[in-house]
């Protein structure tokens, strides 16, 4: 049987960050909106087939999602099933249907917060090997908070977002320094987690995003400090890159796509603030990077689809997101 993992959410979530990217550049006119659209599109059409496919899974092994949900792996990714339309209906469906936007991103915003609480309930009943920690714990309540927090602002909700944006902020002082201290002081991840060291880029980003849009824009102490720990992350991943380029392929590989999507938004968002010279070329170098990253993942990923080779056949029962 061939098993669906929750990480296969990944690939909409990557896709709807890179969409993000273009929409930034694309509200400053520095590139047309149709492409943000197309993006977003295809983000949303991926999102519904990884659910279909996903649920398909699930009425085949009836037990299989109470176990992805207990799993100290794979259940952090379950919460990507929520995230990535909630971020959709922010960024692609208010722009042209206010209302339902409004009454869908509070949807999903209850039912992330509602996610987080539970896996949050469930790693302090466990409990959780040291060595099963990864930056993936960061999803559930840090992503998704400060991605709710995000979301509310965008579809004219202030204080909600101020409220998700203190739960995600302080779920990320407590997981970060424990998964940190995990990835310092413990043997390195196994080889199809190693790609979740990328999300240690994500925080700071998402964080400095979720700010700037409840703030209104402007580089004030917060958005400082946020902008300083997200550069110690990004050079820190440099560093890693000779493990990183040694990865054979997977599901996680998608890990890459929203942690740096996420640190390119933060950077066009920065650039715009300081405008430095010549910060358009460098906007344009940023877009062209992380749509690079992206569509190189995104093709491999067809590759591997193609030939069957994308998700791993185990037998019925077994766990791991991997």
């Amino acid at each position: 049987m061939t098993r669906i993992p929750p990480n296969v959410f990944g690939i909409p979530f990557g896709l709807t960050g890179l969409g993000n990217v273009w929409l930034v550049l694309a509200r400053h006119d520095r590139v047309p909106d149709v492409i943000a659209t197309v993006i977003f599109a295809l983000a949303a059409l991926t999102w519904l087939a990884a659910l279909v496919a996903y649920g398909r899974y699930l009425a085949t092994d009836r037990g299989a999602l109470g176990r992805d949900l207990a799993d100290p792996i794979a259940s952090p990714f379950t919460a990507l099933v929520l995230i990535t339309p909630m971020l959709l209906a922010a960024q692609a469906l208010h722009p042209h249907a206010e209302s339902v936007a409004r009454w869908v991103v509070d949807v999903l915003l209850v039912l992330v917060v509602l996610l987080g609480g539970w896996l949050t309930g469930q790693w302090i009943y466990g409990p959780i090997g040291v060595d099963q920690l990864h930056p993936g714990y960061f999803l559930p309540t840090v992503a998704g908070g400060l991605l709710a927090a995000y979301s509310a602002a965008v579809v004219g909700q202030p204080r909600l977002g101020w409220v998700l944006f203190g739960l995600g902020a302080v779920c990320w002082l407590v997981l970060g320094s424990i998964v940190l201290a995990r990835l310092l002081v413990r043997p390195m991840l196994p080889t199809p987690l190693v790609p979740t060291l990328a999300i240690e880029v994500a925080p700071a980003a998402v964080a400095s995003i979720a700010w700037f849009q409840l703030r209104g824009g402007g580089l004030d102490t917060v958005a400082l400090a946020l902008g300083g720990y997200g550069l110690l992350m990004v050079l820190a991943q440099v560093r890693l890159l000779p493990l990183f380029v040694r990865l054979p392929f997977a599901p996680s590989t998608w890990s890459f796509t929203f942690s740096w999507a996420a640190v390119a938004t933060a950077g066009l968002l920065w650039l715009e603030e300081l405008r430095p010279g010549g910060y358009r070329v460098w906007e344009y170098v940023v877009l062209v990077v992380v749509t690079v990253l992206v569509g190189a993942v995104a093709l491999r990923t067809a590759m591997a689809l193609a030939r069957r080779q994308f998700l791993p056949v185990t037998p019925a029962g077994s766990t791991g997101g991997k």
